[in-house]
């Protein structure tokens, strides 16, 4: 047997429900390969290896694995707040006191309360604010099939504690691809799913109306076996649906047959790796192969998707980064001229470049004169994407599209270059933007041994659907069988 620590979900749970291993092997595994490897990636920046062997040593006294997760070690973006554990979002702002929360997310909350066990937090962008895991202040993120390029972001950490084996699954938050696109650079399964469908309470918000959480994992079947935790109404979140959760493990059966699956020009442009091209085309004529009918379809508003996010979003974020101000928790000075000036130093000194240019955008949009010309014109054209999908899913069951135009870049490659940065979510803010479900699956390598990233997106509540195609789609491949070599 290799390494407990290389095991699914669905594995382990096997294994441990027959005795063959116990939950203080499968968390000691992890545990050593986070110290034996995360020296290299910087992806797990709060280690609560103790708790965890604790924890472990209760699941197997009592010796009932009934549910899934129950004896399985995870590991939680650092957005997500855990009670009595420090949660920093990265920031200096709440680093610098080392914020350590009253309460548990609901997300985290219902993961323990089925007997999963959190070994510490992954690094993320500073407040989730970022594309490559570099705005973090704890510093960059590697990828594990290439330490000397980006991780991706937000969930960067997430990704790539799933990626290397240092978790057996890892949660994160998803508002223009900050799931998708670094599960994709990192070779995993990211799932982001419908706004609503899972609860943002006790999670960091930096764009409200975007944010979506949902799981990272190494295959479909073990991301249909979070979500049937983490889904579902919660009271303390009131944009949460109030629909029944089904079982999504009962959905990844069946075939691809009839299925009609859309295909939009605006999302092979110019720019784009050919390697990159050539995988994604090659899953869709994969899917047609077993039966699948490809369909070509337009999204015509695709081209202003980024720039929308990038009034939304900022908007949002000026409004919520308002309550880091030093005074009720957080980063704090001594000496001050006023209020005004206190203010001022707090959040000069606790936030990062890219959080403070977010901040000045949003508040810009919002301000008197110009809250009509960006941010009301910016919620019209959110409308017309959302109609642009609407119609198109009149036609088509599921859009196919790539993660992103590039594989993984290297560290430092895009410094000083924001709109570069901001591009690279330019496949996946139109789910965001929408509300509606996506998730990506490795789909091929490129010939320097990168992961690239396909993805597929549904109409809201759509989840069932995606997780059945991905999962066939994966079955038919050898793709999520690769690992990198560290």
């Amino acid at each position: 047997m290799g390494k407990p620590c290389a095991l699914t979900i669905a594995e382990a749970h096997s294994k441990l429900k027959n005795k063959e291993i116990t939950s203080v092997q499968l968390v000691q595994s992890c545990i050593d390969r986070i110290e034996s490897i995360d020296d290299a990636l910087n992806a797990v920046i709060y280690r609560n290896f103790k708790r965890a062997l604790e924890q472990a040593k209760k699941i197997d006294a009592e010796g009932k694995f009934d549910h899934p997760l129950t004896g399985i070690p995870f590991l939680a973006k650092d957005n997500f707040c855990e009670k009595g554990i420090p949660s920093t979002g990265c920031s200096n702002v709440l680093r610098d006191k080392e914020y350590v929360p009253p309460f548990e997310s609901t997300s985290t909350q219902r993961l323990k309360d089925a007997g999963a066990i959190s070994l510490g937090k992954t690094n993320t962008d500073e407040f989730t604010m970022g594309a490559s895991t570099e705005t973090s202040c704890y510093g960059v993120t590697r990828n594990p099939w290439d330490t000397t390029r980006v991780a991706g972001g937000s969930s960067g950490g997430s990704a790539a504690g799933v990626g290397s084996d240092e978790c057996i699954f890892a949660v994160g938050s998803d508002t223009g691809g900050s799931i998708r696109q670094p599960a994709g650079f990192c070779g995993c399964v990211g799932f982001r799913a419908t706004y609503g469908r899972t609860s943002r309470f006790g999670v960091m918000s930096m764009a409200s109306s975007l944010d979506s959480i949902g799981p990272i994992c190494k295959t479909v079947e073990d991301t249909a076996i979070v979500m049937n935790t983490l889904a579902g109404l919660d009271p303390l979140d009131a944009t949460t649906g109030d629909l029944p959760v089904p079982d999504y493990t009962k959905a990844i059966s069946g075939d691809v047959k009839g299925l009609k699956i859309g295909i939009p020009k605006e999302y092979f442009i110019d720019g784009m790796d050919p390697e990159v091209e050539s995988a994604v085309r090659s899953a869709a004529t994969h899917l047609e192969s077993m039966g699948a009918e490809i369909i070509d379809i337009s999204l015509p508003h695709t081209d202003y998707a980024v720039a929308t996010y990038y009034v939304i979003t900022p908007s949002e974020v000026s409004s919520n980064m308002a309550r880091y101000d030093g005074i009720r928790y957080g980063h704090t000075v001594q000496k001050a001229d006023d209020l005004v000036d206190y203010y001022h130093q707090v959040r000069t000194e606790g936030f990062g470049d890219e959080v403070k240019r977010r901040i000045m955008i949003g508040t810009y949009a919002l301000s008197a004169g110009y809250y009509d010309a960006y941010y009301r014109q910016a919620q019209k054209v959110r409308t017309l994407i959302i109609k642009d999908f609407e119609e198109a899913y009149k036609k088509v069951d599921i859009v196919l599209t790539p993660t992103y135009p590039t594989p993984a870049f290297t560290v430092g490659a895009l410094d000083g270059d924001p709109i570069a940065m901001y591009l690279q979510d330019i496949f996946l803010v139109a789910q965001g933007l929408s509300g509606m479900p996506g998730i990506t699956v490795p789909c091929g390598f490129c010939k320097n041994n990168l992961p690239i990233g396909l993805h597929l997106s549904g109409p809201h509540w759509s989840e069932e659907l995606l997780l059945k195609v991905a999962h066939i789609y994966e079955k038919s491949t050898e793709w999520a069988e690769k690992r990198p070599n560290l």
